[in-house]
């Protein structure tokens, strides 16, 4: 604890808070190469695998970007589309790559939720 005269010379020191969004250089979306797709198991009480994918952004960083959806078309080397938003079971891995832009494909028959995951809207019977 500072005594009152050492508070007096040098005041307090403000707490520094770490920037989530170091990676995306504070742009909405960014675009990255993805050299890997590993699968990851998530934190303690789920247990499904979780698709993560490396992503080499255009800025020269690397982070894990989760893969929203079932199913995926990733081969090597595509070109992809990243937005934030962390994946709350799978520590480090705090953006989702975007559906249905670049080398990402859609989900082909989804009815509900479409925008979120590039699917196209289906023919009218």
């Amino acid at each position: 604890m500072p005594t009152l005269n050492q508070l007096i010379r040098h005041g307090r020191e403000e707490k520094r808070r770490t920037d989530r969004t170091r990676a995306s250089d504070q742009c909405p979306q960014k675009q990255g190469v993805r050299p890997r797709v590993p699968t990851r198991t998530p934190k303690k009480p789920n247990s499904a695998p979780r698709k993560i994918a490396k992503v080499r952004l255009s800025n020269r960083h690397d982070i894990f970007a989760h893969i929203p959806g079932e199913g995926h078309n990733s081969q090597e080397h595509p070109m992809v589309l990243i937005r934030g938003g962390r994946v709350k079971d799978s520590p480090g891995v705090k953006s989702h790559r975007i559906r249905g832009v670049k080398d990402l494909l859609g989900i082909p028959d989804r009815r509900r939720g479409r925008s979120k995951y590039g699917a196209e809207r289906p023919k009218s019977i």
